[in-house]
């Protein structure tokens, strides 16, 4: 509600609070959001290793648009270290939910990646089990 302005004034350390208090009980929505708030410096300094730190809690618990999320910063060395196999895994488990920005970004990164790269990240896509 805070960060959008919905019933309430707009104010995104308010938001970073609630989200930050969501997210540290475990819940994938709130670790989405507050690594959003981190992405782009809104209501905390910008810090992409946080924003990815948040985005991994949420994409371990099977978020798709955290996984996706995670999935670009892979693909581009921000705030992780670039890897374009993990940066498939994410997007591919994203993209199985329904993801649709996750499918073009995975066939985006199909274009750019060895035979190799891309079974390896089909492996690990079916490896991955979410954890609580």
């Amino acid at each position: 509600m805070y960060s959008n302005g919905t019933g309430v004034p707009k104010d995104a350390v308010q938001a970073v609070f609630w989200y930050r208090k969501s997210a540290n009980q475990g819940d994938a929505s709130g670790q989405l959001n507050l690594g959003q708030m981190y992405s782009k410096g809104d209501g905390v300094p910008k810090d992409l290793a946080q924003a990815a730190f948040w985005y991994r809690k949420s994409a371990d618990q099977g978020n798709a648009p955290a996984q996706s999320n995670l999935g670009a910063m892979y693909a581009t060395g921000k705030g992780v270290p670039k890897d374009l196999v993990i940066a498939y895994m994410w997007r591919n488990l994203a993209a199985a939910q329904g993801n649709a920005f996750a499918k073009e970004a995975r066939e985006v990164l199909e274009q750019i990646m060895t035979p190799a790269q891309i079974a390896e990240g089909q492996r690990l896509s079916r490896a991955w089990k979410p954890k609580p």
